[in-house]
């Protein structure tokens, strides 16, 4: 196992540069950005292209999944995006936690483009905003969880969404939903791993087990006690990704023919308990 480890993920698929030319040929369309990443990974889950595809349009970032997220460093995150000019808000789109505050900063965000259109007699002109972020944040969630009559296709994996959906959700709003993009090519490999970690990349073409024990190594050194608790194994940040698979295999009897340990069996375990929240509140990074 420790051979394969090394893995670089990458995932780049034909649709998603289609989409980062939807995104730029509909830009003209809206008056603002919604950009949605993960509260676990903020700095891993941001397209680092969008800086230049939206350009001066206002953006409002939203914090996603910050209910399996640790508190403290969302809070963190939140004054890093407030110290650099950005409007941005902690929210769970599943539940509806912190979207109560989404109208009000829309209007501040753009108020200028409020103000614009009251100059103009449109006072009532509903405000377009596009929802980007690349897959597996929860923009098909948020659109839904907005509202009533939005049905965005949801699924707790990576490409469901493929084409650009507008959705009328009150109160003068209308949304623009783009299918999720990532960027050509991951110049740091924990990035690539982070966005694995969290179900953004396609778990078909990674490998779950070399995956799962990068996770493992990774919450062995940062917050051990995830582990601890969770599989009821002792850890000390030293061991490798696979000795620690190997535990959790053993105490939970994840055996095959032999009585030889189901790595396989037990990455998957790992890796969709992580999702889920059941090791805990992690943030994987900080400002």
């Amino acid at each position: 196992m420790p051979e394969y480890i090394k893995q670089n993920v990458q995932w780049f698929p034909g649709h998603m540069a289609k989409t980062r030319r939807l995104i730029k040929e509909s830009l003209s369309l809206v008056d603002g950005v919604v950009e949605i990443i993960d509260a676990r990974i903020p700095y891993s889950s941001r397209n680092p292209e969008l800086d230049s595809i939206i350009s001066n349009k206002p953006r409002i970032v939203l914090l996603n999944k910050c209910d399996v997220a640790n508190k403290t460093a969302t809070s963190i995150w939140l004054k890093h995006f407030k110290d650099e000019g950005c409007f941005a808000i902690a929210v769970d789109c599943k539940t509806g936690k912190g979207l109560n505050r989404f109208e009000d900063t829309v209007k501040d965000a753009l108020k200028d483009v409020i103000k614009r259109n009251t100059d103009k007699g449109m006072a009532n002109k509903p405000l377009r905003l596009m929802v980007v972020g690349i897959p597996n944040t929860g923009k098909s969630s948020f659109i839904n969880r907005m509202g009533k009559n939005a049905k965005a296709k949801v699924a707790d994996k990576a490409g469901v969404t493929r084409q650009n959906q507008w959705f009328n959700v009150g109160n003068g709003i209308e949304l623009l939903d783009t299918p999720g993009v990532l960027w050509p090519k991951f110049d740091d490999p924990e990035v690539g791993d982070k966005l694995a970690f969290i179900g953004s990349i396609k778990d078909e073409i990674t490998d779950r087990e070399a995956l799962t024990c990068r996770l493992l190594e990774t919450l062995a050194k940062t917050k051990p006690e995830a582990i601890e608790e969770r599989y009821k194994i002792s850890v000390d940040g030293s061991e490798q990704g696979w000795e620690i698979l190997e535990a959790i295999g053993k105490k939970r009897g994840f055996l095959i023919k032999g009585g030889e340990i189901d790595y396989e069996r037990a990455a998957v375990i790992v890796a969709d308990e992580f999702r889920a929240g059941r090791l805990g509140r992690l943030t994987l990074e900080l400002p």
